[in-house]
């Protein structure tokens, strides 16, 4: 596989995660809960209370994207309060005939604009594609529209046409390609065609020969953003920058939470898939999925300088274990509430759990 950036001397990862616990369950009853409640995003409100952006899943396979207050005691979350729904599959282009879904939210609050920026998947009537909404009181939520990948001769093929996941938008400005401050966002191809066409297969960008699912990066412009929010639709200057390395992510790998400033660099928290490797976007039924942690360089976002040999959590308890996709840890959100951090993550598809972020040394 080519890379943009050769191999660079490995430090450690100083962190670790500890599970806490289960805050949230389908609710009995709840129609629109059916099917589970996982892969959440965050977001402080203006009143200082933390708000859960759940995914919730109807019959059918139908999610929307739901907001409750996390119930914290001790500093620690332990639960939370059901509010209301913010996103439901009301776009054209988030429903297809038999097909029906806003999923998997990511949520950073975007400090260059003052804004809390949402990205999500759209389940439309070509698959899973990326869009955005954004808001400034985490309560009401403006959608933006599908996300849009400038195209690139580099790459020999249009990133729009392939289904992408695991979008998350950095919290800072920080150094582009080019040097100059810019807005940047983490993102996952596929490369499967089979599910649109069958016999297609995959189709990789020029200089890439691994159709295993990575990590790739995207820049927006900021100025542009600065005066017209609808810019953060629009992605630039795209490429991989982290591809499946260790044994817990031989299938694929994929962005998690909003990267976190760390005294080391940009900590990025990320799940790793091994065992069975489906086509296209299907439930990956007989795959393991755990969480990892990687380290970005703050100079260059796109230089790896370390990642995590083995996961920082694997499934072990009976909600990770079972559910509608058994066998799942998938970090969605940190937050920090009283000088700890803290990563939300869904488990086995079905339920939501939260695990301590920590240093090696503390």
């Amino acid at each position: 596989m080519t890379q943009a950036h050769p191999a660079v001397p490995r430090t450690a990862v100083p962190y670790t995660l500890r599970r806490l616990g289960t805050i949230m369950s389908a609710e009995p009853g709840n129609p629109l809960e059916a099917e589970g409640v996982l892969n959440p995003g965050t977001a402080w409100g203006p009143d200082g209370e933390l708000y859960l952006y759940p995914r919730i899943v109807a019959a059918g396979n139908v999610s929307r994207i739901a907001r409750a207050r996390v119930v914290v005691e001790e500093g620690v979350p332990v639960a939370v309060e059901r509010l209301d729904v913010v996103l439901a599959p009301d776009e054209g282009w988030e429903y297809g005939r038999q097909n029906a879904g806003v999923e998997d939210p990511r949520i950073t609050f975007v400090e260059p604009l003052g804004v809390h920026v949402m990205t999500y998947v759209a389940y439309g009537p070509l698959g899973p594609k990326p869009a955005l909404a954004v808001s400034r009181d985490t309560v009401d939520w403006r959608r933006l529209g599908p996300i849009r990948f400038a195209y690139q001769p580099e790459l020999d093929l249009d990133l729009n046409l392939f289904p992408n996941k695991d979008i998350v938008f950095f919290p800072e400005a920080v150094p582009g390609p080019d040097g100059r401050p810019t807005l940047a966002l983490l993102h996952r191809p596929m490369w499967d065609l089979d599910w649109l066409r069958p016999g297609e297969g995959a189709r990789t960008p020029a200089g890439i020969d691994d159709d295993r699912p990575s990590i790739w990066i995207g820049y927006v412009d900021l100025e542009a953003a600065t005066r017209d929010l609808s810019a953060l639709t629009l992605v630039e200057r795209s490429e991989m920058i982290a591809a499946p390395e260790m044994a817990y992510e031989e299938a694929k790998i994929g962005g998690g939470p909003a990267p976190l400033r760390v005294p080391e660099g940009w900590l990025i928290v990320h799940h790793g898939v091994s065992g069975a490797k489906p086509k296209g976007f299907e439930l990956a039924h007989g795959s393991r999925y755990t969480a990892g942690a990687m380290l970005l360089a703050v100079d260059d976002p796109r230089r790896v300088l370390a990642r995590t040999p083995e996961p920082l959590l694997v499934p072990e308890t009976e909600n990770e274990l079972q559910g509608t996709l058994g066998n799942v840890v998938f970090p969605t959100a940190i937050e920090e509430i009283a000088g700890r951090h803290f990563v939300f993550y869904g488990m086995a598809d079905s339920s939501i759990g939260v695990a301590e972020l920590a240093r090696h040394d503390r």
